[in-house]
């Protein structure tokens, strides 16, 4: 029996094998309960020692770096800012927010973004007047027109738009006013003040100074059209029915009329008076 071979086992001294070993895994269905994908190592002694998973380190990290960045932006935050939602007290205020006085009529508080001119309007302390153009000859002052047109028709204010490609007399009005040969439109005068053109009503449009200056002018009624001239301003003479010629008995012979301008239309008397 000495003769055998060990491979066989039968040698003298034959080599323990490790399938005469046995190991028993004492191990509770309650602990693979609640825990996602875990993993264990096997030790020689038959326990089971769990791993940590590489994921469950990182998102603890991660989560240890949120809560420090967490507390360093809030500790930047005031208490009343947090509470009350107001703006923290080291912001700077706006332009659109000085004023020159408590009051907040137009009279006392003028905005940094109307030039500080003397012209005046004289006779229209009352409205706003806007003068602009119909035509679409030069398509940057007809949108240009349009687009204050329709600010100012967002406040509902009733405005008093002078039409100069209507009537030229218009026009030689804002030349004289303004001191200037050539005008650019449109120009914009509040409680006759001197306010400007396209750009700067935009400005105080967004800033919100605009709405103050508006503030307590007349207010038309929501959806109004004149019923007289459907919003255009002007009619046809109702003495010569925008002919511009008119018969005079005496003298027997067509003359001019003198109600009407170069094209024959007046003001409305409905919506202009």
């Amino acid at each position: 029996m000495a003769g055998y071979d060990d491979r066989y086992g039968l040698s003298d001294n034959p080599k323990p094998s490790v399938f005469n070993r046995s190991l028993t895994l004492h191990v509770t269905p309650s602990e693979f309960r609640n825990k996602p994908y875990p993993h264990y190592s096997l030790e020689r002694n038959g326990s089971i020692k769990k791993i940590h998973s590489p994921f469950e380190s990182a998102k603890n990290s991660i989560k240890g770096k949120v809560r420090q960045l967490c507390s360093i932006f809030e500790s930047t935050k005031s208490p009343t800012s947090v509470l009350d939602g107001s703006q923290p007290q080291t912001q700077f205020p706006s332009p659109s927010k000085l004023k020159s006085g408590k009051s907040l009529g137009f009279d006392s508080w003028v905005s940094p973004l109307v030039p500080n001119s003397s012209i005046r309007l004289q006779g229209t302390e009352d409205r706003i007047v806007v003068y602009f153009t119909s035509l679409r000859g030069i398509r940057r002052t007809y949108e240009d027109c349009y687009a204050v047109r329709m600010i100012l028709r967002g406040f509902r204010v009733i405005v008093d738009e002078r039409d100069i490609s209507m009537d030229s007399a218009f026009r030689k009005e804002l030349m004289s006013v303004l001191g200037v040969k050539n005008v650019t439109l449109p120009q914009v005068f509040i409680r006759g003040r001197y306010i400007g053109g396209a750009d700067v009503i935009k400005q105080l449009d967004e800033v919100g100074d605009l709405a103050k200056m508006l503030k307590g002018l007349p207010i038309r009624a929501p959806g109004y059209v004149c019923g007289g001239c459907g919003d255009a301003r002007f009619v046809p003479c109702l003495n010569c029915n925008g002919s511009r010629k008119v018969y005079d008995e005496d003298e027997e012979q067509l003359k001019r009329c003198l109600e009407c301008n170069e094209n024959g239309l007046i003001r409305c008397p409905t919506c202009c008076s």
